[in-house]
């Protein structure tokens, strides 16, 4: 009697696994969608929110590949600083283009699904944005340290061929990082909730949603990110401590002001970028985190890319000359078309009338 209750409770036991494992597979299959909570659920709030992120994103789009042109057709920008500017004018471009559609139009629409498979293009493409971000912040401080430390070895040291390299690690190092988070998200299945506390696809809310132990993501994140911002933050450290030493040694007034001017716009696009980064470090503990997380989100991956444009152009003496030179040549061609235009009209009335 035992041994068929035994053999009963066995049975039991196996039908029930094979059932719960039959619902854990049509959950998992039936998360391919998730809905961002976006930025507010206040109806009110949305239309206004949606034009200034739109005014925002213009201004930005518009400013970065300005620069880019402005570098790119000024033969005085042809330097390494500008070079490396350039570039991270076209990743603040990338940035902004990754995260803020997708935000703005889910401000208008009454859903704010996202697909799987858009959710991790979405990711990749953020994490090698920002990844080659913190590395071109972290060499365009060492190309300061040559340039003000060791100025007649600048040319020697910091040429062409080694900025071009120094530019391809950097993306490439943005695409290595992203890979390795991409990979360890996609083994993970989503069964808990769709629900994404977030107006993008970044990696922190989606492993809060996972319905396996995300403890190696979590390692991961820990290992490469960490190092990678600690990376970057001490080379900048370093550099601009050799700056500073060097500046204040210097007894021309003259030079330390061009020195001040050159790094101020950098050292305030450092300080802007890595200062929400380590405030949503400290912060992520706390019962608040996932709205604090999406304010400094907000913050390095709209507002910066905004801001940067801005930073570097008014407080760099070249740009705005350059700018400034641009701006009468295309005035002057513009009077001068003008000129042309209204001096053909005058000659086909004379021609009219003669007729």
């Amino acid at each position: 009697m035992s041994d068929d209750i035994c053999t009963e409770l066995m049975f039991a036991r196996s039908v029930e696994e094979h059932i719960s494992e039959d619902i854990e597979k049509e959950n998992t299959t039936l998360l391919t969608t998730f809905v961002l909570t976006g930025l507010t659920c206040q109806p009110q709030w949305k239309i206004l929110l949606f034009l200034v992120f739109l005014v925002i994103y213009l201004i930005t789009i518009v400013g970065n590949l300005g620069l880019i042109a402005l570098i790119c057709n000024d033969p005085h920008l042809h330097i390494p600083m500008y070079f490396f500017l350039g570039n991270l004018a076209f990743v603040d471009t990338w940035l902004s283009s990754t995260v803020t559609p997708k935000m703005l139009l889910n401000l208008i629409e009454k859903g704010k699904n996202i697909y799987f498979p858009e959710c991790m293009i979405q990711f990749f493409s953020f994490a090698v944005s920002v990844t080659t971000e913190c590395f071109l912040l972290a060499v365009m401080a060492y190309d300061r340290y040559v340039a003000i430390c060791k100025p007649l070895l600048y040319p020697v040291i910091v040429t062409t061929r080694l900025c071009i390299q120094l530019l391809v690690l950097s993306f490439v190092g943005g695409f290595i990082h992203a890979v390795i988070h991409e990979s360890f998200l996609m083994r993970l299945n989503f069964c808990n909730s769709n629900i994404i506390y977030h107006f993008y696809c970044d990696v922190i809310p989606l492993l809060k949603i996972s319905c396996n132990d995300p403890s190696i993501n979590y390692l991961m994140l820990f290992i490469f990110s960490g190092s990678i911002q600690v990376f970057s933050i001490v080379t900048i450290l370093i550099s601009y401590t050799f700056v500073l030493f060097t500046i204040l040694t210097k007894k021309s007034a003259k030079g330390m002001g061009k020195a001040f001017s050159t790094c101020g716009a950098h050292l305030s696009s450092v300080c802007l970028y890595y200062v929400p980064l380590l405030f949503m470090y400290v912060h992520r503990g706390s019962s608040q985190a996932d709205n604090q997380d999406m304010i400094f989100s907000l913050f390095y991956t709209v507002i910066i890319p905004f801001l940067n444009p801005v930073i570097y152009s008014l407080r760099n003496k070249q740009v705005i000359d350059s700018l400034k030179k641009n701006v009468e040549k295309k005035y002057l061609k513009f009077i001068l078309i003008c000129t042309i235009l209204l001096q053909s009209v005058g000659i086909y009335m004379e021609f009219l009338e003669l007729l």
